[in-house]
């Protein structure tokens, strides 16, 4: 079956939803998504593998991007989707294909927005950042992604959430002297010594800087640890991983030097990084956003997309419909009247 972009903002959330499309195997979404919007006369498509972009060509003064990931985390026994009172239930319900059935329901809707609209559909986000779809269309065709502001439809709970944490990883590595556990005092315990790695992760004091008038909450934290050689072995090497996630008022230089300043007692490594984003909320476009909608704007405690627009120079914010805190888990749903109301704001900004 074709995707109906008439039918009520619920009902295409759970057509979406039903297509099950786990990062990697988007094609038969991507597919149905770009027959739809091809069937748009006043919309120019193009595609790159399972990511599609469609725009407005109509010489508006301001150009805004409508994105959204199509893709979801692994199935947890959580389709087909069904709905129980005002809840949606299903994987990806929330994050984020509630936010893309209100894409794919304004594009259909708005044939002559007063602003010129750019509406994209990436693959791989919920995946490592080499195969993300957006990243591939920056790279590949830079062009398409041009405009004045973004909104990314991430889940939000219908609120503007700005900017974005930057997030790193590294090891951090305690050694010591590999000896017959029989005769322990030969050698020198890693693991023993890995203690001190984890005393100054407990005792640490995380920042809550204010960053153009939001306030981020950081967070430090041991994600892994691994050692050992054998059971009579006393070990030379203990691993901890951290995960730093920073506010976007450090780079990732910065976030970094900190870690390497704070665990200067041992090898680091930084094993992957991507920097956040300032919320922009100053901007014109931003500005505008934020009136129409309605509501305050938070910060977003985590990294997401809208980094690779602040790249770009594109300021940027996170809308959606979904619920953040119960995205990726088996019992995610999306609140249905969620949909109406998220459609309904950015349909009076965009008219």
């Amino acid at each position: 079956m074709e995707l109906d972009l008439a039918a009520a903002g619920a009902e295409l959330t759970a057509r979406l939803t039903d297509i099950p499309s786990v990062s990697g195997d988007e094609g038969p979404l991507a597919d149905l998504i770009a027959r739809a919007l091809l069937a748009l006369p006043y919309l120019t498509v193009h595609r790159d593998g399972n990511a599609i972009v469609a725009r407005t060509e109509l010489g508006r003064a301001e150009r805004v991007i409508l994105a959204g990931h199509i893709d979801t985390v692994p199935l947890a026994d959580n389709l087909p989707s069904h709905s129980e009172r005002d809840r949606l239930y299903g994987c990806g319900t929330t994050d984020m294909k509630s936010g893309v059935a209100v894409q794919l329901r304004l594009a259909a809707a708005l044939a002559a927005p007063v602003r010129d609209v750019t509406y994209v559909f990436y693959d791989c986000e919920e995946i490592q950042a080499a195969r993300n779809g957006l990243l591939r269309l920056s790279r590949n065709c830079p062009h398409l992604l041009a405009g004045d502001f973004a909104v990314l439809m991430e889940p939000s709970g219908g609120d503007v959430e700005g900017g974005c944490q930057g997030t790193m990883r590294a090891d951090i590595t305690a050694t010591g002297t590999r000896a017959h556990s029989a005769r322990s005092w030969m050698g020198h315990n890693a693991i023993h010594d890995a203690a001190g790695i984890l005393e100054v992760l407990r005792g640490y004091e995380v920042r809550q800087p204010d960053v153009d008038g939001l306030t981020y909450h950081e967070g430090l934290n041991a994600v892994g640890i691994r050692g050992g050689v054998a059971g009579n072995v006393i070990p030379d090497e203990c691993v901890v991983s951290v995960n730093y996630r920073f506010a976007p008022d450090r780079s990732v230089a910065q976030a970094e030097e900190h870690i390497r300043e704070l665990f200067g007692a041992w090898k680091v490594e930084v094993t992957d990084a991507a920097p956040g984003a300032r919320p922009g909320l100053t901007h014109p476009a931003a500005a505008s956003f934020v009136a129409a909608v309605g509501g305050t704007p938070r910060p977003k405690l985590g990294w997401t997309d809208v980094a690779r627009f602040a790249a770009l120079g594109i300021p940027a914010v996170n809308y959606g419909p979904g619920i953040s805190e119960i995205a990726h888990t088996k019992d995610e749903y999306v609140e249905i009247p969620k949909i109406a109301e998220c459609e309904s704001r950015l349909r009076d900004w965009l008219t």
